[in-house]
């Protein structure tokens, strides 16, 4: 008895153009869930190869391509190192484990270099959005809670290089201290950055809402 498995077969042709057509051929009984997808994928690749160089970018990278400055990009990085530098190095503290806080040291590094970035990108952004009075307001506080994250970063970065990633009993304690204050003036400067885009929508390209009766709805398959 003869028995008949699902064959796929993908076929890759080079036309005069040497632009790059893809063609797939599937059982249709199986559905065309599989197919599908793979005839998106492949025709995704094949209209980037149509492409120039920025058209490539934007295409793959359509959220910074579409962005005015990189400063929202940016923020996350300092905010991952630093919170992440806190939470290690009170753990290693408390665990008195000097080899988490030698991690710990290098997250801080890391989140300093961060923080320097993301102010200098944060200085050019507000220059280059339109805002109001309101917002200038807002813009400028955000913008001091930046420079105080940055200042107490590197202090913390210059303490922790001169004295060999080794800071002992009191002195530790300030540290730590100064550390969580840290922390805190990054989340109010973050919580600031959150209010001038989603309330006031600064540098933000508003889009129209769909009606209720015309929304996407996702469907999830369990």
């Amino acid at each position: 008895m003869q028995r008949n498995y699902p064959l796929y077969k993908y076929i890759v042709m080079v036309d005069m153009n040497n632009f790059l057509s893809f063609q797939i051929h599937g059982g249709a009984d199986h559905g065309n869930g599989l197919v599908d997808s793979v005839t998106s994928l492949l025709g995704f690749f094949e209209e980037l190869s149509t492409l120039d160089a920025k058209g490539v970018f934007s295409t793959l990278m359509p959220g910074i391509a579409s962005m005015d400055n990189i400063h929202p990009m940016l923020v996350h990085f300092p905010i991952a190192f630093l919170l992440a530098f806190f939470v290690v190095d009170l753990v290693g503290t408390w665990a008195k484990k000097q080899q988490w806080r030698n991690i710990g040291s290098f997250l801080l590094y890391f989140g300093t270099v961060a923080a320097a970035f993301t102010v200098a990108a944060g200085f050019i952004a507000a220059d280059s959005v339109t805002h109001g009075d309101n917002v200038h307001a807002i813009m400028e506080r955000h913008e001091y809670f930046g420079i105080s994250v940055l200042s107490l970063a590197a202090i913390l970065s210059a303490w922790r290089l001169k004295s060999g990633g080794v800071i002992r009993e009191g002195a530790n304690s300030f540290f730590l201290i100064l550390a969580a204050l840290l922390c805190g003036l990054m989340m109010l400067g973050a919580d600031l950055g959150g209010l001038m885009v989603y309330h006031f929508g600064v540098a933000v390209d508003a889009v129209s809402v769909p009606d209720a009766g015309t929304m996407h709805e996702h469907e999830h398959q369990h």
